[in-house]
């Protein structure tokens, strides 16, 4: 089972526009992971779930187009400072490959879990519009790869 743990892309400021959506430079992110995970990136997700605020569904729907991913929803256990053990548990029971769209710290906190058994073990940065894929197998999981949107960007861009 494979779990990509995405970070929404940048947000415009909470005192300009108080539902915080994706700003242009956050679109602009996400587009550039979502398309390189389209080209090279199988098995896609059965389903992105989102936190339900909306910089996380704004970019999860940008990754479901991009995947072609028709299975996108809102779901608990996402928020920023929600408890990571809630996805930890959900996880060991679920066997389809999920995208997880969601915040800081509880991505963070979640990969800690899943990868040492510690919340606050932070093995991994997150960045916004970075992704995150870890691996299950017999039990166990494992980091396969991390990818962020500076990445794509070329010197002149």
């Amino acid at each position: 089972m494979l779990v990509y743990l995405a970070q929404h892309g940048l947000a415009q400021p909470k005192e300009t526009h108080p539902e915080r959506p994706l700003s242009d430079q956050g679109r602009e992110d996400i587009a550039r992971c979502a398309g390189f995970l389209s080209l090279f990136v199988r098995p896609k997700p059965a389903e992105i779930l989102h936190s339900g605020k909306l910089r996380a569904a704004q970019s999860a729907d940008m990754f479901a187009e991009a995947w072609q991913v028709d299975r996108v929803r809102e779901s608990d256990g996402l928020g920023p400072n929600d408890n990571p053990a809630i996805w930890h548990e959900r996880l060991l029971r679920e066997g389809r490959d999920l995208m997880l769209v969601g915040h800081l710290p509880h991505l963070e906190r979640l990969i800690g879990m899943l990868l040492c058994g510690r919340a606050d073990a932070r093995p991994v940065r997150m960045r916004n519009g970075g992704v995150t894929c870890l691996e299950q197998e017999q039990g166990h999981w494992q980091l396969l790869w991390s990818i962020h949107p500076t990445m794509f960007y070329s010197q002149d861009d």
